[in-house]
This record gives C-alpha cells, sequence and structure tokens, in this order.
C-alpha cells in the first residue's frame, strides 16, 4: 500500500512542482519510485545532482546562460526534498542548503540577474533575492513573502511574470520560512519582519522606495495582507490563496502542513501549534487595508477555504480585484496561465512601472 503521506503530497502540490520549474518527466519518475515519505528527499537530491551537474558542467565551458538555468532548476528540485521533509530534520537541513548554494550560484547567470542580500532583524539577519528588470534605473519594487513550505529558491517562475512588467521582485526567507526557519519561529504579526524588509528597501538607491508592493503565497496570502494592514508604505497588495484564520483553517489541513507548522512554529505538541495557528488572523486588520488589493485562489482548494478569499474581500477598504478560478487548485497552480500574467499587469498598474 502507498504511503498517504506520499499520496498527500503528490495529490496536494503536483501541478505546483510542474508549474514552478519541475520538468514533469522528472515529477513522474521521482515520484513514481518513492515507496514511502522516509525515502521523499532522498530521491528527490538525487535527481537534483543531475540538473546541478549539467550546471557545473556548464559553468566550466563557460555557458553561463545554460548554467544558470541548469542550477535554478537543481535550486527547485533540492527545495522540493525539503518542503515538508521535518521529521528528518538532518537531511532536510543538507537538502535545504543545497537548494541554497544552487540558486545563489544561478543568480548572476539569469536573465536578469538577481543579488543575495541580507536584511537585519532582531539582531540577526533575514535573507532574501532582489532582481531588478534590465534597463531600469529605480523601477518599482515587490515585496515577496513565500507560505509555510516555499521558500526563495522556488519563486523564480513567480518573480518572472514581474520583472518582465518592469517590477523589481524582493523574495525574502521571513521567520519560520527557508534560512528563517532556524533562528526565528513562525509569527502571526508578520508586519514584524516586512517592516524590517521595507527598512532594508530605504537604504537602496537603484530601487523606489515610494513605489512598493506586497505578495504572498498560500500561507504568505495571509502574511502579505496582514503586513500591508500594519504597512502604510505598501502601495498595493496581491495576496494568493491565503487563509483568513489559520486556527479556522487548522482542522482541514493536510498532516504534513500541520506536522510542518509545529515544527517551524517551534512548538512541543499539536494541540500547542493548533493554538499558536489561531494568532495568524486577519480578524480586526483587513479592515486597516486601504491600499489596492489583488485577491486570488481556485475553488477546488482543498487546503485552505476559498471564501476565506471572499471574505477578505469584503473587509478590505480599498479598491479589489477579486479573482475566483473555478475549476483551480490551492494556489490555482493547475491553471496559473489565468492569473500569473493577469496580476502582472495589475501589479505594474498599481505601482506605475515602465
Amino acid at each position: 500500500m502507498s504511503d498517504p503521506r506520499v499520496t498527500s503530497a503528490i495529490g496536494h502540490w503536483a501541478a505546483r512542482f510542474v508549474a514552478n520549474g519541475v520538468v514533469l518527466t522528472d515529477f513522474e519518475e521521482v515520484t513514481k519510485s518513492v515507496a514511502t515519505w522516509d525515502d521523499w528527499c532522498r530521491a528527490w537530491c538525487e535527481r537534483a545532482a543531475v540538473h546541478e551537474e549539467l550546471g557545473q558542467q556548464a559553468l566550466a565551458q563557460g555557458r553561463t546562460m545554460s548554467a544558470g538555468e541548469h542550477l535554478q532548476r537543481a535550486g527547485v528540485y533540492y527545495h522540493f526534498a525539503k518542503f515538508l521533509f521535518v521529521h528528518d530534520m538532518q537531511q532536510m537541513a543538507a537538502a535545504h542548503g543545497k537548494a541554497v548554494a544552487c540558486r545563489t550560484l544561478a543568480l548572476h547567470h539569469l536573465a536578469p540577474p538577481g543579488e543575495r542580500v541580507e536584511i537585519p532583524y532582531e539582531g540577526k539577519r533575514l535573507y532574501g533575492i532582489l532582481r531588478k528588470p534590465v534597463g531600469a534605473k529605480q523601477p518599482p519594487v515587490m515585496i515577496m513573502a513565500c507560505g509555510l513550505d516555499s521558500t526563495k529558491e522556488e519563486t523564480d517562475a513567480y518573480e518572472m511574470p514581474y520583472l518582465a512588467r518592469g517590477v523589481a521582485t524582493l523574495v525574502f526567507d521571513g521567520p519560520g520560512q527557508g534560512e528563517g526557519e532556524y533562528d526565528f519561529a513562525i509569527r502571526g504579526d508578520y508586519e514584524v519582519a516586512v517592516k524590517a524588509v521595507v527598512d532594508y528597501i530605504e537604504t537602496r538607491r537603484d530601487v523606489d522606495a515610494d513605489r512598493i508592493g506586497m505578495w504572498g503565497v498560500s500561507l504568505g496570502g495571509y502574511y502579505a495582507p496582514r503586513a500591508t494592514a500594519h504597512e502604510p508604505r505598501i502601495k498595493a497588495c496581491v495576496a494568493l490563496g491565503g487563509p483568513y484564520d489559520f486556527g479556522v483553517a487548522w482542522d482541514g489541513l493536510p498532516d504534513l502542513t500541520r506536522e510542518a507548522f509545529r515544527v517551524r512554529a517551534k512548538k512541543a505538541t499539536l494541540e500547542e501549534a493548533k493554538a499558536h495557528a489561531s494568532t495568524l488572523t486577519l480578524k480586526d486588520c483587513a479592515t486597516k487595508i486601504r491600499c489596492p488589493i489583488y485577491i486570488m485562489n481556485g475553488k477546488l482548494d482543498r487546503i485552505v477555504p476559498w471564501r476565506d478569499c471572499e471574505k477578505l474581500a469584503r473587509e478590505v477598504q480599498g479598491s479589489v480585484e477579486l479573482l475566483m478560478i473555478e475549476d483551480g487548485n490551492h494556489i490555482a497552480n493547475n491553471r496559473a496561465y489565468r492569473w500569473r500574467s493577469h496580476s502582472a499587469d495589475w501589479i505594474a498598474k498599481q505601482l506605475k512601472a515602465g
């Protein structure tokens, strides 16, 4: 019998893997080879190593564009090796380190290139990636917040439509996310972390700190509006598939998601984790959002209640673009063509890009 955790991972996230850079044949072959969840991280790391080696060969031969493509893909594969693999932290951390290393090495060879940045936060650092549109001298910039199990190593496919329309992207690992998951626990008041990012943007002279957008996916679709409600320097917000109240959504979450939240919230039990999940809520702050906001999810979402998007749209005070995709799954990654270009057009207009 198949391991239910493997079945769950494939059933909930297959479209996301492919939409965000995993070759379909690789996805089919790797997942077919995984008999138990214990095999997941190893199998994905082995396939990631194939792409990493192609990237290293291309670098050695001076084929830098190909190197960037191969290494970027390797980083995504290593990321998906670790994304929910919290029951073996040693394996998870090793795969994560490879994901970070591959994307960091790829950055200078991507089009447009990227820069690894360090953001002062609570006496330590949060780490991010800044990419700017080719030829733009001081473009608007969009802060990108990942979800519970996504990191800045997964986001190239999310970044590109915005970069193509003249908007710089600054994706970062916040508390409980990616490189931030070791030093910092998940926090409901994510605006504290975003304030640090906005403060950092104001130190830069190569982006326009007066035209800042905020974007978030999945749990980041909660983080983004939450931060926007408290940070007046944000001029527009994109919220994709986020919960209105994570505590209310808790019982409907996949087991893998609940356990990952427990670990990244640094709680000893699932009961403690559920109580902490209740601090991730837009209650009493959604009404404070007065800038334009774009809200999207699929109506077939089995992870986050899709009606949470409608609830957020009703409560915000600014103008709303609400897109609910009838045949879309979580984040409508199975119908990414329905919203990725559209949301990029919308944010470019709001931030006066180009």
